[in-house]
């Protein structure tokens, strides 16, 4: 069908942020996403700087109506609690938002989707997204609804926010695996797990074990995601049910055990994988990839949903840019690239770390010297464009960790 502006593959944050953005720039949009809203997804806590988004997309009251539990910080234990330390937002000198929120995504992602539609954008649920090929002056894309019925769609730029799905990514065969993070994530949500009282009662916690985490979500004080990521090899190794999995981990942890003695099941325990990949190229000709399309990485940090917006955001312009210059824009689109690869590269960096011994000695140990305790929680908040003075500190920051792992420069840790 002639006439649209820019397709889009998938109605996830990424998508929706895409969409939203051009429809509101006056773009003629179609957006196809395979499943029915609202769906079952993962990845629930969002970051502080999801806000600014949100309030430029005017998205503020409906999340406000949805009824969403606040997120003022993080906490990060060892898993024999041991030791632990707590990051609160607003006490970050360089981070601009104290506040994120907890999501139940089946619901977040629903609003996002509704209000890329009232916006101006065509969505269209049920439809899933086959190929793609590329004319020259054009895109196209082939797509199938529920009935099985087969459609093409043709427009200047096609916006790949497929997700984990990875649609054009896998087509041209660009997908890289992260060879030493193959990490598989077992979890659920539960009643009656122990949370913090007052206003760390909504904050994320992460509980380190030795080559394994958790995360304990609240998205409310009634029902709490939890989830154990480890190694797939080790999964398979077990040789056990994913809920037999699930209570070995749990116990094996003694601050798991007290946190989860009284905590009931609410569903299913369920796995999901694909953990840590990207792309080799995050655009094509008239192509960009978002979110997850572009890469995606260990959750340890919540930056998921962030980076989808965040991404969806910077396409929205470079392709709103280049349907007014009307020119095939690949000069923004390498633009795009590089800003997004750099984001995607400092959190990659963080990831690779945490999984070492020497980063969580010194992450433990939150120093304000120089601001660096400063600068990490802004990191951990969300703060992609705080310039030279955070950079200098992130790297400073690195080398303390690399100059532990040779000489103690603060205690060390044990995980038994």
């Amino acid at each position: 069908m002639a006439g649209y502006d820019a397709l889009i593959i998938g109605g996830g944050p990424g998508g929706s942020t895409t969409a939203t953005y051009l429809a509101r720039a006056g773009k003629k949009v179609l957006l196809l996403e395979k499943e029915r809203f609202p769906r079952f997804h993962i990845g629930e806590s969002l970051l502080p700087y999801n806000q600014q988004l949100f309030r430029e997309m005017g998205l503020m009251e409906a999340l406000k109506e949805a009824g969403f539990n606040p997120k003022f910080g993080a906490q990060f234990h060892l898993g024999n609690g041991s030791k632990g330390t707590k990051f609160v937002f607003r006490r970050g000198r360089f981070t601009r938002e104290p506040e994120a929120m907890q999501v139940e995504r089946s619901k977040f992602d629903h609003v996002l989707l509704k209000h890329a539609a009232s916006s101006g954008a065509e969505v269209r649920e049920g439809w899933t997204v086959s190929k793609f090929a590329n004319t020259g002056e054009t895109v196209t894309i082939e797509a199938r609804d529920e009935a099985g019925r087969v459609e093409k769609f043709e427009a200047p730029f096609l916006i790949d926010a497929s997700g984990r799905g990875n649609m054009s990514g896998n087509q041209e065969g660009l997908r890289m695996i992260h060879p030493r993070l193959k990490k598989l994530a077992v979890f659920g949500h539960f009643a009656g797990v122990k949370l913090d009282d007052g206003e760390p009662g909504g904050d994320t916690v992460i509980v380190r074990l030795a080559n394994k985490w958790f995360w304990i979500i609240p998205l409310s004080r009634e029902k709490v995601s939890v989830g154990c990521v480890m190694d797939q090899e080790e999964f398979g190794r077990l040789k056990l049910t994913p809920a037999q999995v699930f209570d070995q981990m749990v116990e094996s942890s003694a601050l798991m055990r007290d946190r989860m003695s009284g905590a009931t099941l609410l569903n299913n325990i369920q796995t999901t994988g694909d953990f840590s990949y990207r792309n080799r190229r995050f655009v094509g000709k008239r192509l960009v990839r978002v979110g997850d399309a572009a890469g995606f990485m260990d959750p340890i940090f919540s930056a998921g949903v962030f980076l989808a917006m965040f991404s969806g955001k910077l396409a929205a312009q470079a392709v709103d840019e280049s349907l007014r210059a009307g020119d095939d824009g690949a000069r923004r689109l390498a633009a795009y690239e590089k800003r997004v690869h750099r984001a995607m590269a400092f959190y990659w960096e963080m990831v690779e770390s945490y999984y070492t011994t020497p980063f969580m000695e010194v992450f433990l140990e939150p120093r304000e010297r120089f601001s660096l305790a400063s600068a990490v929680n802004a990191v951990l908040a969300g703060e992609l464009e705080g310039g030279w003075r955070m950079r200098w500190r992130m790297r400073a920051f690195f080398w303390i960790v690399k100059m532990q792992g040779k000489h103690p420069l603060v205690p060390r840790i044990c995980f038994d």
